[in-house]
């Protein structure tokens, strides 16, 4: 991997905080005290941007994420710890949707934060399969309740689907499907889980209702090929999570109590 680091020598203070921030200790001082990369981080960045982005005077430039492409943390943005508390808590797992369409360039929008979910070593190993037509939802709900006949599980949900009730992917319009390659990651599991859940909330900022698909997730695992087929997965790729998207039918005017928080202090 090609990487240089540009340090502008009438701006930077010598705070180095560029060097301490550096996951991997890349970054040392040079003969005159400014930072410098060392000749490890060709192998070994990970292009995390952290020290562009913690240069306090933007006297520091790194080719794999330019001072240029950045975006300025804007503090009158950022939430309150009361309105975070309010949004996290008011999310609820939505289960009945209305038929109107989300707008692509919302679930544009909402992808796109995903995309600043951590992952191990940064490795963004994530790819998306984004469902927009309800008639291919309701395609794929139908062969997970196909599945489930010819295992013999959930017969309750299989009568629903009988009966034209959508149990499975609960008549949302629009599905996300977040597959990898098992080695795109050290932490596979956890790195797709993390970018749904920013997907997730991402959504519900936007005033869009979800729900984890478990049921279609539980399907692929167990190697159904019909619906494995029909979503087209790259070679070598698997499914870990699943979101079904849509607008909430109803609107939710309390948040339910929880159990208090599990936790041993040390």
């Amino acid at each position: 991997m090609k990487i240089s680091l540009t340090i502008d020598q009438e701006t930077c203070k010598k705070c180095y905080s560029c060097i301490a921030e550096c996951p991997f200790d890349l970054i040392n001082q040079d003969q005159e005290g400014y930072p410098q990369l060392r000749k490890a981080a060709v192998k070994r960045c990970i292009r995390c941007g952290h020290c562009m982005a913690v240069c306090t005077v933007d006297a520091l430039d790194i080719s794999i994420s330019p001072l240029s492409q950045s975006i300025s943390v804007d503090k009158t943005l950022l939430p309150s710890p009361d309105s975070v508390k309010h949004f996290l808590e008011s999310r609820r797992s939505i289960r009945t949707y209305k038929k109107k369409i989300v707008e692509h360039s919302i679930l544009e929008q909402i992808l796109d934060v995903s995309c600043y979910s951590p992952s191990a070593h940064n490795s963004q190993p994530v790819h998306w399969i984004m469902v927009e037509d309800p008639a291919k939802v309701k395609r794929i709900a139908g062969m997970v309740v196909d599945y489930m006949r010819d295992i013999k599980i959930f017969p309750g949900l299989i009568r629903a689907w009988d009966q034209g009730v959508d149990k499975v992917l609960r008549g949302a319009p629009h599905l996300a499907v977040a597959h990898a390659a098992p080695k795109g990651s050290e932490h596979i599991v956890e790195d797709c889980t993390l970018a749904t859940a920013y997907l997730d909330l991402a959504a519900h900022s936007h005033g869009i209702g979800s729900c984890w698909a478990g049921f279609l997730v539980q399907a692929i695992h167990f190697n159904y090929q019909p619906v494995i087929d029909e979503l087209e997965l790259p070679e070598n790729h698997k499914v870990y999570t699943a979101l079904m998207l849509g607008y909430p039918k109803f609107l939710y005017r309390h948040i339910p109590q929880r159990d208090p928080v599990n936790v041993t202090w040390r």
